[in-house]
């Protein structure tokens, strides 16, 4: 198939096209970014629908509607409240470490195809919910097929690309979390006006939509030539018929039959592993791993206390907070989903051309300045009663806009890029699964917590989350190395060329 040359700066050089067939793969298994897309979406929209608190979370309606007395930053304090955001990460952590074993034994599709069967179920339970029950039993699936996506998309489209592209390739499963976002915020603007008062379960169950995507992409996407190598090692029976047909599919992937010497380079990759202790989370551990471990557990970590999930879960509440309509709440969050999603695709274009390091440290410095001038406005303009002026209202929803801009072309893409690059095969399924399941950790806190912390900390919440923002940077400046355009196997020799990490490798 006719494609571009593809040059790469590693130590080898692989023969390889942009191909339409490693597109179209790439594009089907992103899926797995627009079911978390829209979960994020649609949770932070039902929420500030009155039909849905009133039905589900009736003492915060009442405290909406009848107590005057309570103070504008806590009015939405609810820990049931909370815990319909926060639930769906719980089971995604347990289901991200379920799904490493099947991601490494099985391949990447068995687990893409479990997620979307579970995202499934979730959304048809979560739009008949009748009862709190139902609603957090359909968060619950929605949580099991976001942790089994989250944990084989990432790693699927990193071994899918040609390395000149990888960054481009795999900040698509962002930039489709962007778009499952803002889909779920239009259909929540839509919803809202349904005077019956069911909008809320149309937004939920059309869920269901991205799910048999996802589903339907799960079962016509090809393996991944890495994964089939190696389990051409744990089969003996069928070693040969999986090493022929991961050479078809690495041929195909990269439009060319001169493919031997990458392919020759993957296997040796695999037969590493094949003589070594097969248990990749006891290979994790080990000192030569150390950076990487360090890396799985530290960048999602830093994604999540940016604060940026504070805007995707509760823009429409926070916006609420300052005064505004329910319309123009959920309007608002239209339009920082728009400035998400476009600066994600910016990313894509300019990640493998500026590196990984550089968008890094300017979307930090970014994010740091908005979140200090969105605090400043809030702290001097909003008190327990009554909003802000319209005209400020105006700068905090740009200052928010330009903060998702920052954290759409750096820590949010970069976030799911960077620890899906940086493992080697032997760890690679262990080291997916840490940062997914850290990632969730950290994500439940921060939507468990929020409210309460908005109710305590009031203004304060924005220079905490700036501080966080302000000491990850710098975390970037000093301890990550530069990934662009080196191959995934060669990729452990950055560490050893590193001022910090070459001496703690051994």
């Amino acid at each position: 198939m006719a494609g571009f040359a593809v040059e790469n700066s590693g130590t080898d050089k692989y023969s390889a096209k942009l191909t339409w067939f490693v597109i179209v793969s790439s594009m089907m298994a992103s899926m797995g970014g627009l079911i978390f897309g829209y979960d994020i979406g649609i949770s932070g929209g039902v929420t500030s629908m009155e039909p849905f608190i009133k039905k589900f979370f009736h003492n915060v309606y009442v405290k909406m509607k009848e107590d005057n007395k309570v103070s504008n930053y806590c009015k939405f304090n609810s820990e049931l409240l909370t815990l319909f955001t926060s639930s769906l990460y719980v089971a995604g952590l347990f289901a991200c470490f379920f799904a490493s074993p099947i991601t490494k034994k099985y391949g990447r599709k068995p687990s893409v195809l479990i997620g979307g069967l579970a995202f499934l179920a979730g959304s048809v339970i979560g739009g008949a919910a009748v009862n709190i029950y139902m609603l957090i039993l359909g968060r619950l699936l929605l949580g099991v097929g976001v942790g089994f996506a989250n944990q084989s998309v990432p790693l699927y489209l990193s071994e899918m690309a040609p390395p000149k592209y990888r960054g481009a390739f795999n900040n698509s499963f962002q930039l489709s979390v962007g778009i499952g976002a803002l889909t779920a915020n239009l259909i929540n603007f839509g919803t809202e006006e349904i005077r019956a008062g069911w909008g809320w379960r149309v937004s939920l169950a059309l869920a269901a939509v991205p799910a048999s995507f996802l589903i339907l992409g799960a079962i016509l996407l090809p393996e991944t030539p890495n994964s089939l190598i190696q389990r051409s090692n744990t089969n003996n029976s069928e070693s040969n018929d999986l090493l022929h047909k991961a050479k078809m599919t690495l041929q195909r992937v990269r439009g060319t039959t001169e493919v031997d010497k990458e392919f020759e380079d993957l296997i040796n990759a695999s037969n590493k592993i094949a003589m070594s202790d097969n248990n990749s989370f006891k290979q994790i551990l080990k000192c030569k791993h150390r950076p990487q471990l360090v890396m799985s557990i530290a960048i999602p970590f830093f994604q999540q206390v940016t604060g940026i999930n504070v805007i995707a879960f509760y823009a429409p509440l926070l916006f609420r907070t300052l005064g505004l309509g329910e319309s123009a709440s959920l309007l608002s969050s239209v339009m920082t989903c728009v400035v998400g999603t476009t600066s994600t695709f910016i990313s894509m274009l300019i990640v493998d051309r500026f590196g990984r390091r550089v968008l890094f440290i300017f979307g930090g410095v970014q994010m740091f300045i908005c979140q200090i001038g969105v605090g400043i406005i809030i702290g001097t303009q909003l008190g327990d009663e009554g909003g802000i002026s319209k005209g400020y209202s105006y700068v905090v929803l740009l200052l928010i806009c330009v903060y998702v801009a920052g954290f759409g072309w750096s820590w949010g893409p970069l976030g799911w890029l960077v620890p899906s690059e940086i493992f080697q095969l032997e760890i690679r399924s262990a080291g997916q699964s840490i940062n997914v399941g850290v990632n969730f950790v950290f994500t439940f806190i921060v939507a468990q917590t929020f409210l309460a912390m908005l109710c305590s900390f009031k203004a304060g919440i924005f220079f905490f989350f700036g501080g966080w923002v302000l000491v990850m940077t710098g975390f970037v400046y000093l301890f990550l190395p530069e990934t662009k355009n080196i191959p995934l196997e060669k990729m452990d020799q950055i560490w050893r060329d590193h001022w910090f990490w070459s001496k703690i490798v051994c």
